[in-house]
Formats: structure tokens, sequence, C-alpha cells
């Protein structure tokens, strides 16, 4: 049966650097369409800010239905101190959370591997990062962020307090933890389940959950490590991970933390898929006091690029093709402010977008 040849991607460039940085994305993946012989239509559509700005919410109707209609969404970024003052279910960050349970979003995919040439970049020593290559697996549309009672309220006695509710059902830890351990198979068969379950019922109940599901992942190992410990681990030895599964909020948190071994959170790309949709996005935020500047790193969001064609578009080749392209950009001493040191020449937004595309038009990869 041959492959679908023609694609309809829906993008979100958003807030801050976030329409810099896809630009720079959308220039390999046209490189990449062409090399293929595929035809891609690209739709465009405000959300977050822009959104808001345009239509007075968010994540405005047209956009979501666009975003429902497409093979895969690439986001830029979302969000900044313009929009602080407004009601809290419209700044532009409800726009990821709205994108997601619309979508069906359930699994994160966030890889944190160190590219040879910035192993000095990374704050920690090279013999703790060389060679480090993870994946954290975080579920994304359940827990804290989702769970309900929420809110602010008023006591009796007139004091105020803000609630939030941590729930996990049964089915929603499953399809998760299933992704975490289909995955591992296809790397080095390790899963670590990142919890609190000494403290929260919730995340203890995940535990047996997963620990449940193992029995049939048998050729997959899989460890349990409290939230804390994973934190303190990640800077201690970071290399004792292959794939960290974990809550939404705990996944937040410690793929942040993981972006930095790395050099740089400009450098992580991310997958969040469904059953029938997916979106793809660097990790890293809007970032408005560098927008405009030539100051961002489009890395991420390139290499997010790659993700989508393996997941979404039926073809792994140009992800390991990106990803080869960047390292050798990265190994010819080029480098974006956020990893810029000594001895390397600095370069913008679009010029290290420009290496990327380079790189690639030279090489024979149809």
């Amino acid at each position: 049966m041959s492959k679908k040849t023609e694609f309809n991607i829906t993008v979100f460039p958003g807030d801050g650097i976030g329409p810099e940085v896809v630009q720079e994305a959308l220039k390999i993946l046209r490189i990449i369409e062409s090399k293929l012989g595929l035809k891609i239509s690209i739709n465009e559509a405000p959300v977050g800010g822009a959104g808001y700005e345009a239509t007075g919410h968010p994540l405005p109707d047209a956009s979501l239905e666009l975003a429902r209609n497409a093979d895969a969404v690439l986001l830029g970024a979302v969000g900044g101190p313009k929009w602080e003052n407004i009601d809290f279910s419209l700044r532009p960050e409800r726009a990821l959370l709205g994108l997601r349970s619309s979508l069906g979003l359930y699994a994160n995919l966030r890889p944190a591997r160190i590219f040879p040439a910035l192993v000095d970049a990374s704050t920690l020593k090279r013999e703790v990062v060389e060679g480090l290559d993870l994946l954290v697996v975080r579920e994304l549309t359940g827990g804290i962020y989702f769970g309900e009672p929420r809110g602010v309220d008023t006591l009796e006695d007139g004091t105020r307090r803000g609630f939030n509710t941590l729930v996990y059902s049964e089915p929603e830890i499953i399809r998760i933890a299933r992704i975490a351990f289909d995955v591992a198979r296809k790397r080095n068969k390790s899963v670590c389940s990142v919890d609190k379950a000494n403290v929260l019922e919730s995340t203890g109940f995940w535990r047996e959950v997963v620990t449940d599901l193992h029995s049939s992942y048998s050729d997959v190992e899989l460890s349990h490590m409290y939230v804390d410990n994973c934190a303190m681990q990640l800077v201690r030895n970071p290399k004792q991970f292959d794939v960290i599964l974990t809550t939404n909020m705990f996944g937040d948190i410690l793929s942040d933390e993981a972006s930095m071994l790395t050099g740089s959170i400009g450098m992580l790309p991310s997958a969040s898929l469904g059953e029938k949709h997916a979106m793809y996005e660097p990790i890293h935020g809007s970032a408005p006091d560098i927008a405009g500047q030539e100051l961002a790193n489009p890395l991420a969001t390139i290499l997010s690029v790659g993700m989508m064609f393996k997941y979404s578009l039926d073809r792994e080749e140009p992800n390991e093709w990106i990803e080869s392209a960047v390292e050798s950009v990265l190994g010819q001493g080029v480098r974006t402010a956020d990893i810029m040191s000594d001895g390397m020449k600095q370069v913008g937004t679009k010029e290290m977008g420009d290496l990327i595309a380079e790189e690639l038009e030279k090489r024979n990869v149809a």
C-alpha cells in the first residue's frame, strides 16, 4: 500500500518569538516536501494573544476548526505580559489547554538529547551530560491542570482560597503508560514512572495501574521514582534515564529541567499526540523580551518539524536528516545567542535557519 503524499498542516505562529521560529521551521518543511515529492498545504491562523487580539478569544473557533481538519498542527509559542491582566479564561495559555483538550492530545513526547557540539554549553560537567538521550512522556489532558472542581472561592469567615483537583482515571493512566512502554521498546527498553505516591493518593493509584500494565511489557524494565528524587537525579546522573513517564504537572516541570541539561531550552522539540490529531511545538515560551531582535533559537521548532514527519506524515527519514543537519551546523561552531560560547560564531534566527536549510539542500536525501 502506497504512502499518502498530500497533507494539510495548520500553523499557529502565536506570540513573541513564535512567528520568527515558525518561519524558519516552515523553510525546512518546504525543502523536505520538495525532496520527497510531497504536496503540503499550509493554513495559518491566530491563537494565544494573537487570537485574543483578532477575535477576543485565545482559541478562535475558526482556528480550532482548522486544527481539527489538519493532518498535523505546528505551534510557535503563546503568551506574554501584555495579556497578564485580562480575565484568566481569556489568557493566551488557555489556547494551549483548549487545543490539547479539544484535539484529545493526551501524550506529550519531549526528547532531551545533547548534541556533541553542545556538551560544553550545558551548565553541568561534560562527564555528566555527554551522550545524554532521554525522553519524557508526559500525560497531557488530565491531572491537576484539567481536574474539577477548580477555582477561587470565599469561606464563611471571609477568607479567600484557591483550589485545583489532581485526578486520574484508570483508562487515562493506561493509555499514557502504553505510549511510554511502546516507545521504550524502540529505545533502550527502560521506563521510570515518576509520581509522589508517598503523599498523593492519586499518584499512588497511578503507580498501581502502571505496575499492573507492566505485566504486558515484560521485555521493558520498569522502575518507580518520587518526583523530588527525580528532579535531583536529573542533575546528579541524568544518563540513568531512558524514558521518563509521568503526570501532567510533573512532566511540565521535569521536561523543562531536562532541557537545560542540553544547553538551552531552545533546543528541545515536542510532539503532542492523540488518537486522531497531533501538534508539534518547541517547549520554550514566547520570550517577548527578545522578539523581533533575531536572537531566538529556531532549532527546537525545526526539530519539531522532524518529529511531525516521523509521527504524523509517516516519514521517519526526515527526522534523522534534520537532526543530522543540526548536528553538522553546530559542529561548524555556529551558535545562536542562547548557546553561544567563546570561540563560536554567533548568528541570528534567520541565518541559523538558512544554514540548516543549506545543509539539507546539499544532501541527496530523496
